[in-house]
């Protein structure tokens, strides 16, 4: 079901998907109208799937990105911080307060600590025993199946490319953040890897294009609209933008987007597939 309303040039979609959908969502659509053609044969857009398919498994966790592998996504996207010992571990928030049933910052947490902590705790006997996994093993999972979308909460260079070459990962990953000194660290260290600074700006976007020289700029609602979606273009830099709605999705077709990452992985790579634009 969607419903649609419009403030000013940007139009605000309401959507909830049937069939047992958990969540309405809350979708911002920047460009386009309700009746446009979506076809275009030729031309393939990426997916990835925001922290694995986290609806109806624990975000960042082993299931969640096996889901995503099963949907057929392209890229998982995947959070990053370390443990107090050094452990790469995946969790979008400092702390583990929310998605396990424990309490603590990641930071201040030994590996073994973490390791003590039920991650299917908000999915009540679900998923017994899950534990917070490693990037190490999401690596493992994901290699020769997908790519990997990485969005590093806390951790250094050097770590996070020392786990992806154990994996032989390196042409399979991109950096996504909106530092651009930690991806210039990327950049130095590994020259060849993909970066995907978050565009924000069309000024922003310029002064991107000359100190990173990214292929491709990462979008979601506060930079998704006319102007710096045409700097984008104009710095021939691929768009890859966060779109959570059948409506925003046919939006992001329009824009040119080379990518689409969403909540709903398994509905995007069908909406996609039946239009053309997916394998």
């Amino acid at each position: 079901m969607l419903s649609r309303y419009r403030i000013g040039s940007m139009r605000i979609v309401s959507c909830a998907f049937p069939a047992g959908a958990a969540i309405a969502i809350l979708c911002i659509s920047v460009l386009g109208g309700p009746n446009r053609e979506s076809k275009s044969p030729g031309r393939t857009i990426l997916t990835s799937a925001h922290r694995g398919e986290h609806l109806k498994h624990p975000e960042n966790s082993l299931p969640a990105i096996q889901a995503a592998i099963d949907a057929g996504v392209d890229y998982v996207e995947l959070d990053v911080r370390t443990s107090s010992d050094g452990y790469l571990v995946l969790m979008h928030d400092p702390t583990v307060d929310r998605m396990t049933n424990g309490k603590g910052a990641i930071r201040d947490m030994t590996f073994a600590d973490i390791r003590k902590l039920d991650l299917g705790a908000r999915f009540p006997g679900k998923f017994p025993d899950l534990q917070v996994p490693t990037f190490d093993e999401a690596l493992e999972l994901c290699k020769g199946k997908m790519g990997i979308y990485v969005d590093t909460k806390n951790a250094a260079p050097k770590d996070l490319i020392a786990a992806i070459e154990r994996h032989d990962m390196g042409d399979h990953v991109m950096f996504w953040s909106e530092h651009v000194n930690f991806l210039k660290q990327i950049a130095e260290l590994r020259p060849s890897w993909k970066l995907m600074p978050e565009a924000f700006n069309p000024e922003h976007v310029r002064e991107l294009m000359t100190v990173l020289h990214p292929q491709v700029l990462g979008f979601d609602q506060r930079d998704f609209n006319p102007r710096t979606i045409a700097a984008a273009h104009e710095a021939n830099a691929g768009i890859f933008v966060d779109l959570n709605s059948p409506q925003d999705w046919d939006d992001g077709i329009a824009a040119g987007a080379a990518g689409i990452q969403t909540d709903w992985p398994a509905e995007l790579v069908a909406y996609l597939r039946a239009r053309g634009y997916h394998k």
